[in-house]
């Protein structure tokens, strides 16, 4: 299987090819270590895979990269990498709210069966009675990150004086994340991601393009794996006598490179039938 994580620590560590001496990025080693572990451990203390990838093999780009440096892969990342995994699950949630209101999937009505943004709701038609409905969208949204936001700090300096924690090391070597939400704001978010899949991520109108997507992606890998001779000449170099494995990685790692644009593109050279993605 694909994992979009560990393709990103390839890139920065292998596809990029930018220095006489070695390839990838000159990156800092809590940088890779972010990279890795920001959704936590991934592996135990005996060095079988956990967190993410419990029960399964590591992908190929991080059992490589943990074979050159174990990045301390049985504890937890630093806290700049807990911030930046928490801070994606705001994004997401806050913004596709955002875009659903805007392109008229959701209403505010709907969103009012959520606690956590009925809650805003009632405080905003009590603070500002005459607010116009275009704006209810916009405070809705602001109010949602704020309250997250302020939530995830309050918890993580609960937890920092709880824990002791003192340096990067305690981040580390802490028995949970030091970063997060409180659990009564980790039950609301998870209601509110349980909602969004529910009225928008499953609509017709998303999951349509989705799988149409997943289809041109599936395509051109397999056009790739079949016939080389379909890659650019720079990414053909060397798999004359390379192993079937070697081979599908090359291409994996070429489609994992494209834009979405691109492989439209590329589709529509390659394939009589294109899908539409709308």
């Amino acid at each position: 299987g694909f994992d979009h994580n560990a393709q990103c620590l390839r890139i920065v560590t292998t596809l990029e090819r930018r220095y006489p001496d070695f390839d990838g990025l000159n990156l800092t080693w809590e940088t890779l270590e972010g990279l890795l572990k920001h959704n936590g451990p991934v592996c135990d203390d005996a060095g079988q895979s956990a967190g993410p990838y419990a029960g399964k093999p590591f992908p190929y780009a991080i059992a490589r990269q943990l074979e050159i440096d174990t990045l301390d892969a049985a504890q937890n990342a630093g806290l700049e990498a807990q911030v930046a995994a928490l801070s994606d699950d705001i994004a997401y949630d806050s913004h596709d709210i955002d875009d659903a209101l805007r392109a008229g999937m959701l209403t505010p009505q709907q969103l009012a069966e959520v606690p956590l943004c009925n809650k805003i709701l009632r405080k905003m038609s009590t603070d500002h009675p005459h607010i116009d409905a275009d704006r209810i969208g916009y405070e809705l949204v602001r109010q949602l990150i704020t309250l997250m936001i302020e939530d995830v700090v309050a918890e993580t300096f609960r937890r920092l004086e709880a824990g002791g924690i003192r340096s990067p090391g305690d981040v580390r070597a802490a028995k949970r994340l030091t970063c997060g939400f409180s659990t009564a704001m980790a039950a609301a978010e998870a209601e509110l991601k349980t909602f969004l899949f529910a009225n928008i991520y499953k609509l017709d109108a998303i999951d349509r393009p989705a799988r149409a997507a997943g289809t041109i992606v599936a395509d051109l890998a397999a056009l790739y794996i079949s016939d080389q001779g379909n890659l650019p000449e720079e990414w053909r170099k060397g798999l004359a006598d390379a192993s079937a494995d070697e081979i599908a990685r090359r291409a994996a790692d070429y489609v994992a490179g494209m834009t979405d644009r691109f492989a439209i593109a590329d589709h529509r050279r390659l394939f009589d039938v294109t899908p539409e993605l709308v």
